[in-house]
């Protein structure tokens, strides 16, 4: 999702499927004749099946209450003003909002108590590092226990040149690896609200850091695979740690997942030309595990991370984690039935019936989007035990006609053996034939009606190289341009309004592009303008008026392509009317990412993840950090 690990660290290879007769124009009219719209009526304003009547919810930023009836036409829920596009160091807000928003907590403050303060010559304690906030915070979550709020952060990745300046920025022992490890992978923290603003609850008995080292549990089908047995873990139920966590979710059950994507740059092999079997050897390939890593350096200090030492060990990475947030001595699962790939997030829902249903992106170039639905039912109360592990694992197709098919990936469809299937999911929605994507990032469902959406953040190969499996990636109706630098927002509709369905009906919600800068294709859809343009949609969330916030990772050259576009960005989108308007920027070189919102709905806490230039303050080192975004006077915020 961010840097250093942004994309794989092998570049696609193989042969051009470059798809020069099929133009944007003909794919998009062709998804969507079946509703006899023109293409610009199509990707306008609402870009929609249809409306969504009825729901219950309170407006934006609290400035109204009771039931939302249909609107007239041109009416808005976007009630604030919009931010115009920035390219400085600052956090910029709406008119009426606290400006600027204070942060809740940055890498490398205490979390507990008897904690030092952060020290920039050093980038922070090495003894302390699994006892501070950890680095580039992403995914979060809020939890409400016993009265008590809680969040639950994810730390994507780690800076070395930030983390270690006293060596250099390439680790030079293992304890520099160390201090790296302890930097990343999950806080779970108390904050509370007080005279002075929202704080950290050190002395809380619920504040945890889960880390490269934290032990942990396999679950599910998988569990116990030959190809999850290492020397230290003969059984292949145990490992250690959870890297390179990305975007989030939460069960029905109240606790937290946290996705692991780009796991494939802390593995390295300290023996030149190693030979692997066939099948690790495929699975690497497909994986992007080379030798050299992408600079974190793990394996020439820690043998777990040695593929010519310890192959297996990358199958062990790639899951979606449950932690229980409540629970600081739990252990937490990785669970194989969700399948191993490079995970943005894990949004939940419940079918029809009660079955549990977990929609997930795999975030690289001509990958697939998936989702798994559990055999059981959720009953509250009840046991939830095997329900992200015993069910079936499915894999998107997009059909032009804006209809799709959830593809079962099973020994049958696929024939690959369960836990090989599992372990290298990519190769099963290969073989099953499903749709290539361009970068399936978070999935948001929509809290009172039966859709989901998910954002299509950018895919430069596309129609131009097939996907590291050897897929091709032509244009199509969901993919709708080459080289794809802008990205776009896909919808969909279950059949039955049931999220257990196996059919759906789609459309995209924006396509985004620069207006200023094209008139063609990539100007994007009437609903992107000179006033909200954006590109790479990444972190996607609604509130519980059904509103759809975005939050971009994209370029923030400000020139080019992207002239006019700024920095990165939070906006925020009625499915209704197709309005989309920019709520928020971050500061020059951040990715803004991870979003919830406090009990009470008066506070959104937002990420702002690996800034650049003199943010917050021009001294010392620019910090990721959570910040607590307000209204001035007090009132709900979604």
């Amino acid at each position: 999702m961010s840097e250093p690990s942004r994309h794989a660290p092998s570049e696609d290879d193989g042969g051009e499927t470059r798809m020069d007769e099929v133009g944007f124009d003909r794919v998009v009219e062709r998804s969507l004749s079946r509703r006899s719209l023109s293409r610009r009526g199509l990707l306008g304003g609402v870009l929609a099946l249809g409306p969504i009547a009825g729901v219950m919810g309170t407006g934006l930023l609290g400035c109204g209450g009771g039931q939302r009836t249909r609107r007239a036409e041109g009416a808005l829920r976007l009630s604030f003003t919009p931010v115009p596009a920035r390219g400085d160091d600052r956090v910029h807000v709406p008119a009426g909002f606290v400006d600027p928003p204070a942060p809740l907590v940055r890498w490398g403050d205490p979390i507990f108590e008897g904690v030092e303060e952060f020290d920039h010559a050093s980038g922070g304690s090495a003894e302390d590092s699994d006892r501070v906030f950890g680095e580039n915070c992403d995914g979060m979550e809020s939890f409400v226990h016993g009265g008590r709020q809680l969040l639950a952060v994810n730390h994507e990745y780690a800076n070395p040149a930030r983390n270690l300046p006293e060596s250099g920025g390439t680790p030079q022992s293992a304890a520099d690896v160390l201090k790296l490890q302890s930097l990343q992978g999950v806080s779970v923290i108390e904050v509370r609200e007080t005279d002075r603003g929202w704080r950290v609850v050190k002395e809380s008995p619920f504040n945890r850091r889960i880390t490269h080292n934290t032990p942990m549990a396999i679950v599910g089908p998988a569990a116990g695979h030959p190809l999850l047995r290492t020397s230290a873990d003969p059984t292949g139920t145990r490992t250690l740690g959870t890297m390179a966590n990305c975007g989030s979710g939460r069960t029905p059950w109240g606790t937290y997942l946290t996705c692991e994507e780009n796991f494939n740059g802390y593995f390295g092999s300290t023996e030149a030309g190693a030979q692997y079997d066939e099948v690790v050897a495929a699975g690497y390939g497909r994986y992007g595990i080379g030798a050299k890593g992408v600079g974190y350096d793990y394996h020439r200090w820690d043998e777990r991370f040695d593929t010519s030492r310890s192959p297996n060990e990358p199958h062990r990475a790639g899951w979606v984690v449950e932690i229980d947030p409540t629970d600081p001595n739990s252990t937490p699962k990785k669970h194989t039935g969700l399948g191993r790939f490079k995970h943005e997030n894990a949004e939940c829902a419940l079918a029809g019936d009660g079955r549990v249903v977990v929609y997930m992106g795999d975030d690289e170039r001509g990958e697939f989007l998936y989702r798994f639905v559990s055999n059981a039912r959720y009953v509250e109360g009840q046991s939830t035990e095997g329900l992200l592990d015993e069910g079936t694992l499915y894999a998107a197709q997009f059909d032009d006609d804006g209809l799709g098919t959830w593809l079962a990936l099973t020994p049958e469809t696929t024939g690959m053996e369960l836990g090989e299937m599992l372990i290298f999911a990519r190769e099963a929605a290969s073989r099953v034939g499903a749709t290539t994507m361009d970068r399936p990032e978070w999935v948001a469902v929509h809290p009172s009606a039966a859709e989901a959406y998910c954002s299509l953040t950018n895919n430069t190969n596309r129609g131009v190289k097939p996907n590291a499996g050897g897929d091709a990636t032509p244009v199509d109706a969901v993919n709708p341009r080459e080289r794809n630098c802008y990205g776009q927002v896909v919808r969909w509709r279950p059949d039955r309004q049931d999220h257990g369905s196996t059919t759906f009906a789609w459309d995209l919600y924006v396509v985004a592009g620069n207006p200023a800068v094209h008139d063609d294709d990539n100007a994007g859809s009437p609903n992107v303008t000179r006033d909200n343009m954006f590109n790479s949609p990444d972190g996607m969330t609604f509130d519980r008026s059904g509103l759809l916030w975005i939050q971009t990772d994209g370029s923030d050259s400000d020139e080019g392509d992207f002239a006019g576009m700024g920095n990165n960005q939070m906006l925020v989108g009625d499915p209704e009317t197709g309005e989309i308007a920019r709520f928020m920027t971050g500061p020059k070189g951040c990715e803004i990412t991870g979003l919830t919102w406090s009990a009470d709905g008066r506070t959104l806490f937002v990420g702002i993840q690996h800034p650049g230039g003199s943010w917050p303050d021009g001294e010392g080192l620019p910090r990721s950090s959570v910040l607590a975004v307000q209204r001035s006077d007090g009132g709900v915020i979604g």
